[in-house]
């Protein structure tokens, strides 16, 4: 019996990434090459907003909270991905299942509503300049980024708190390479009924309502910028917002598929390569496509690490 009251189960296994002893080796390469870039580079990118006073403006502080979401969410998954490569094979205790998911599931949902918060800072930078400054005032915007922490944590606080009040009886083997409420509760040998249905709640707050709010700060803010009569201010009015509006489109389609489609049977596999999406891909990706895009960043990252060109 497990430490925990509420389950039978000890530990769980997590199902390796590939069963090939050589694709391991290559995926391992491949794998901790992503973690050590994701974490390079989002730490460049909060040294170099952090140590330039120029880049102390709304839109760079928001990058820098995207660039901490971005490290703790693959750290909370890398290395034990990492662990079962090297060992062939992970388990992953009760406890620690649960910790992972509870810590995966708050850095996700924050991270959408962030990029929401993002989506709203560039509309009024865009459609109301005039009155930027006050609507996007300090205290505004560590008000929004501090909502974005603890509704997102409240969240996955219920979440994993009716998690842990189910019944693991076995089998105990997670057809995943991670712990997540979709998988996890294939497992459950009690009713789910009310996890499905605060995960369709969750859904629709984080999935369908942000996604929606950030399209149509979008769509006003290309109304906007097609009103602009010089190329150049179309040019640099759209320079402020298409690394933003990338980064969007990348992370909602990989999590919406995971979440309102949650994988089973011959999907699960298309599930592993859509988490590794969220969980490395993206991380490794959000601080070029905003440094590629954005000359401020360039020299600011120029000035912390010259080498960079």
């Amino acid at each position: 019996m497990a430490g925990n009251n509420h389950t039978s189960v000890a530990e769980f296994v997590l199902q390796s990434f590939s069963g090939d002893t050589q694709l391991q080796a290559l995926l391992l390469t491949f794998f901790l090459l992503l973690y050590l870039m994701a974490l390079a580079g989002n730490a460049l990118i909060i040294m170099a907003i952090s140590l330039n006073p120029d880049l102390h403006t709304p839109m760079y502080f928001f990058l820098t909270n995207l660039a901490l979401l971005d490290m703790a969410c693959t750290s909370t998954v890398l290395p034990k991905l990492l662990e079962g490569l090297v060992a062939k094979g992970s388990a992953i205790s009760y406890r620690g299942c649960m910790a992972q998911l509870f810590f995966l599931t708050w850095f996700l949902g924050a991270e959408l509503l962030l990029l929401t918060t993002m989506a709203y800072d560039r509309y009024v930078a865009i459609c109301c300049p005039l009155h930027y400054r006050t609507q996007m005032s300090q205290s505004v915007c560590i008000l929004l980024a501090s909502s974005v922490w603890v509704i997102s944590v409240v969240s996955t606080s219920v979440h994993t708190g009716l998690m842990a009040q189910l019944h693991f009886c076995g089998p105990n083997q997670i057809r995943h390479f991670l712990c997540e409420v979709p998988t996890l509760l294939l497992l459950s040998c009690s009713p789910t009924t009310l996890n499905n249905i605060m995960i369709v709640i969750a859904d629709v707050y984080f999935g369908v309502v942000n996604f929606l709010l950030t399209m149509v700060s979008y769509g006003f803010i290309i109304a906007s910028i097609l009103r602009i009569r010089s190329v150049e201010g179309k040019r640099r009015a759209f320079s402020t917002c298409s690394s933003h509006l990338l980064v969007v489109s990348m992370y909602y389609s990989t999590v919406i598929y995971t979440y309102i489609l949650p994988g089973s049977g011959s999907s699960m596999e298309n599930g592993k390569v859509v988490a590794v999406l969220y969980t490395a891909i993206s991380p490794t990706l959000n601080p070029l496509i905003y440094s590629l895009r954005n000359k401020d960043v360039k020299v600011a990252l120029r000035k912390v690490c010259p080498c960079i060109k």
